[in-house]
């Protein structure tokens, strides 16, 4: 299959855009949520915009998105004020805080959205979009809007660096040096919301917080430094959008915003299997390469201990010991394989029908033991 000939479309690219704007915005604000831990923040905050697009249809009788964007943009700034209010109480943690958040505004649009649709007004038509995303309704102007709030919201976070960086990690450091913590939390939580807002129509609410959480969440797995992170989450982001909709438009009746999702989930799953130092795979072979080297000491330290218990240490086959004599001394585990890497390492050597010491192998198995160069 061939994802690159749907380009050709016009449609299809338009809506290729506009979706990798949106992951690559939700990726940039999604690390600095995912460092503080505010993961579910995109959650409650796009579960509250939907009252918002409710509450701007019924003042307007408008669909533009422009309009319904800034009633969701307002609702979702009402949402995140309660779930900061909410979670700096010492009463309620910050999980329950932000459960009760997303249920009660999330609950409040879809009431608001039923009213609607009993209503019987004609224009209502397509407002449940906002639930699950409809990317293919993209149009070229929309496309122009997400990128031009985007790209506001990252020139903001350059500028803002190193005090969102500070906020993020020592939120007490940067109040100790002077800097407004509060006001530059609320400023990022902001610029969360404008990511939520972009995403709407092309994702819907009830799965933006997955543009937000699973690029950044990949993108941790690759790096321990803030930039490459943030930048590695917007890549990330703006493939999983890329991906998904070009996957959908291939795909008979497969929508949109679940294909972007899956995408990012996707990249996640592969960075937390794979990826260097951090991935499953890695620690896997990091933890069979440990096992193996405290095996290896454990043959040579007891093959020193097993010669300096002879009589005649300078004869070598009196020396040798066979590898049922040292799977005894390891409590029945084989030492075979252990014995023939040792050998390659030039740290044992072949004697008869058994393994005896070299005298690289001596000295390494006396240095383990904490000798003097052991007996000769």
């Amino acid at each position: 299959m061939d994802l690159a000939a749907p380009l050709l479309d016009y449609t299809v690219r338009t809506v290729t855009l506009g979706t990798a704007a949106v992951g690559a915005v939700g990726g940039v604000l999604g690390a600095f949520a995912v460092l503080r831990r505010q993961g579910l923040l995109g959650d409650a905050v796009s579960h509250a915009a939907l009252p918002g697009v409710a509450l701007a249809f019924l003042l307007t009788g408008s669909k533009d998105l422009p309009v319904l964007a800034a009633g969701a943009a307002i609702a979702g700034w009402a949402g995140s004020l309660v779930v900061l209010r909410v979670v700096r109480s010492p009463r309620v943690k910050e999980d329950a805080g932000l459960g009760i958040v997303l249920s009660t505004f999330f609950g409040l649009g879809l009431v608001l959205l039923t009213f609607i649709q009993r209503s019987g007004d004609a224009a209502q038509a397509g407002l449940d979009r906002f639930l699950f995303g409809q990317a293919a309704t993209l149009l070229e102007s929309d496309v122009r809007t997400v990128t031009g709030v985007g790209a506001v919201a990252i020139v903001l976070v350059l500028l803002l660096w190193k005090e969102f960086k500070l906020v993020s990690f020592d939120p007490g450091f940067a109040a100790g040096i002077g800097l407004p913590v509060r006001a530059l939390d609320t400023g990022l939580t902001l610029l969360t919301v404008a990511a939520v807002v972009i995403g709407l129509q092309s994702v819907g609410v009830v799965l933006m917080s997955a543009v937000l959480v699973a690029p950044a969440a990949a993108a941790r797995q690759w790096t321990d430094r803030l930039g490459p992170m943030v930048w590695i989450s917007a890549g990330f982001g703006a493939a999983s959008g890329a991906a998904g909709a070009l996957l959908s438009s291939t795909v008979d009746r497969l929508p949109t915003g679940p294909a972007v999702v899956l995408c990012a989930t996707a990249i996640a799953a592969a960075s937390l299997a794979f990826a260097p130092r951090r991935g499953l795979a890695w620690a896997a072979v990091a933890a069979w390469q440990r096992r193996r080297r405290i095996h290896s000491e454990a043959v040579l330290i007891d093959m020193l201990a097993l010669e300096s218990g002879h009589a005649t240490m300078h004869h070598a086959d009196e020396n040798a010991h066979s590898a049922e004599v040292l799977r005894l001394g390891r409590a029945g585990v084989d030492p075979r394989r252990t014995l023939a890497l040792l050998a390659a390492r030039g740290l044992v050597r072949a004697v008869g029908g058994g393994f005896a010491l070299t005298d690289a192998g001596r000295d390494e198995a006396a240095r383990l033991r904490g000798g003097d160069g052991g007996a000769r």
